[in-house]
């Protein structure tokens, strides 16, 4: 188990409570930063977003969330 994730009863990978992701968009399907999970449910992640503080009204699908990825730039 690592500091991301735990493993779900069912045998899944669960990124926990409050690490950042990035979320899949529903328009072009390209992944955008500036989330946080707020909660794991049956139906996918709850998220925040980092900016305002506001929870999504709905709950993003669990393949359409993943870790944020860091930036590969030598100078960031």
């Amino acid at each position: 188990m690592s500091d991301f994730s735990q493993d779900s009863p069912r045998g899944e990978t669960q990124l926990l409570t409050g690490i950042r992701v990035e979320v899949r968009t529903g328009f072009d399907r390209t992944w955008a930063n500036g989330f946080v999970v707020e909660e794991a449910t049956d139906r996918g992640y709850r998220v925040r977003r980092r900016s305002d503080g506001e929870v999504l009204p709905v709950a993003i699908p669990t393949d359409d969330v993943r870790r944020e990825r860091k930036n590969s730039m030598w100078w960031y």
